[in-house]
């Protein structure tokens, strides 16, 4: 094989393309990687989920110096905020993961094809004017933000996720525009650090795929925090002079218009597929009527050896399913049996208290019809959430009425994502509600709230 010739090529090296090149790899198989950044990781580790964490993280530790830490008797006078060295961080961080990848991709012997990659015929992929060959092609391209119509997005007044990451100033007034996960988090940075922060939204509720129960509740504590919210309203327009923003809102369903003044408007209303330049067109990969990948169960394109994963196809874009597509793929693609389990992906809004979502909701299991049976338990009646003085929220499963088997899990609370996981993995083995409650969980920890959930599906909770 020569040196422009792979036995796998991936374009694109977000969660899904670089996770899907390394798993290939380590599979035996020559590969390459194509980006055009000018480090690895995609939107994710450059500027998505990791740099938000990173200032979730910065704003929350500043948030709790300057509010909770005197509950616990800790005084801490003085305490002023550093935005820059704040950023800082932020991009030490960043640059520490991406770094990481770099450093992956050379102990895997993955190739980096630097430049833009598009697919020029099946199995020959360009790259800064060098074709390159390879039996398999995979997309992994990810995805963008979506504008909205009459506003205009110029990363100075008006930002999108990426610019929203990058204000050297706290802004007096922020307006997000998307009461979805990107938004809220990154309204709560800010909302921390200082600013007055509100949230409009087209529908009638916020984070709109999660069970409703968890949503009421999640905005009734982000408004306790200080969070506005706008919903059933229309953003129609957005002019921008030398001291903000003036948007032009409608109601929903319909009325009359009014005007809001803002410093910074965040949009947030979505992503869409990557897949403009890639050449789709000439080679007769198919899309379907959202722009997406059109994919078969083993990630094939409707042309023979090009298939594609992550947020370029179907499917909610999550950096983790990205990555579980890339590792089936890969898999797959060495004659392995890869799968995905898309019925247990877990969803997760990086607030505080956190969001964690998975399977079923209750709306769900009612539109199909499905009996089930709710076990709730708060976190109020957790010792170690108590002793840590995070008590809000709490966990809900819901299990099948005849089999007990779970359906779906729900928690609002202390480090909920990381919570969600055992049930994650109990729903992936088929388990029943029955199983996790008999289940020996350390005390006093958050995790006890899970089995007391589990506990409560079948009316026994214990501490309450």
């Amino acid at each position: 094989m020569s040196e422009t010739s792979f036995d796998v090529i991936v374009i694109g090296a977000g969660p899904g393309g670089y996770v899907c090149a390394l798993r290939a790899a380590q599979l035996g198989m020559k590969v390459a990687c194509v980006e055009s950044r000018a480090t690895l990781g995609g939107t994710c580790l450059n500027v998505g989920c990791i740099p938000s964490k990173a200032l979730l993280q910065s704003s929350e530790n500043f948030a709790e110096t300057t509010h909770a830490w005197k509950d616990h008797g800790i005084i801490v006078e003085g305490v002023t905020l550093d935005l820059a060295r704040m950023q800082a961080r932020k991009a030490d961080v960043v640059s520490a993961n991406v770094k990481g990848v770099e450093f992956l991709f050379g102990k895997n012997k993955v190739t980096w094809l630097k430049g833009t990659g598009r697919i020029v015929a099946p199995g020959r992929v360009d790259v800064g004017g060098t074709e390159y060959a390879a039996r398999h092609i995979v997309i992994a391209t990810g995805s963008e933000s979506v504008n909205l119509p009459g506003i205009a997005v110029d990363q100075r007044r008006i930002v999108d996720s990426t610019g929203g990451l990058e204000l050297s100033a706290v802004p007096g007034h922020l307006v997000v525009i998307g009461g979805g996960y990107i938004g809220l988090e990154l309204g709560s940075v800010w909302r921390r650090l200082g600013a007055k922060v509100t949230v409009v939204e087209f529908l009638d509720r916020i984070v709109p795929g999660m069970d409703g129960e968890i949503g009421k509740t999640f905005q009734r504590v982000l408004t306790k925090q200080g969070m506005a919210f706008r919903l059933s309203t229309r953003v129609t327009k957005a002019e921008s002079d030398a001291d903000g923003v003036t948007l032009t809102l409608e109601p929903a369903k319909g009325g009359a218009a009014e005007t809001l003044r803002a410093d910074v408007v965040l949009v947030a209303v979505g992503r869409r597929p990557v897949t403009a330049g890639l050449g789709l067109d000439a080679v007769g990969v198919a899309l379907d009527e959202r722009g997406r990948v059109r994919t078969d169960a083993h990630y094939a394109t409707s042309v023979p050896g090009i298939y594609a994963i992550g947020d370029v196809i179907a499917g909610p874009m999550l950096a983790h399913k990205a990555e579980e597509e890339g590792v089936a793929l890969a898999e797959l693609l060495a004659g392995q049996a890869g799968h995905v389990n898309y019925g247990v992906i877990p969803g997760v809004v990086y607030t505080w208290p956190e969001v964690a979502s998975l399977g079923e909701t209750e709306e769900a299991l009612k539109d199909r019809g499905v009996a089930y049976t709710v076990g709730k338990f708060p976190f109020t009646a957790n010792g170690r959430a108590r002793a840590m003085g995070m008590t809000e929220g709490f966990v809900k499963i819901l299990a099948d009425k005849t089999t007990d088997r779970i359906l779906g899990a729900h928690i609002i609370g202390p480090d909920a994502g990381t919570l969600i996981a055992e049930l994650a993995t109990a729903m992936e083995f088929g388990a029943a509600a029955e199983d996790v409650a008999r289940i020996c969980h350390a005390h006093p920890t958050l995790s006890e709230a899970v089995k007391e959930a589990a506990l409560a599906v079948e009316g026994r909770a214990l501490h309450i």
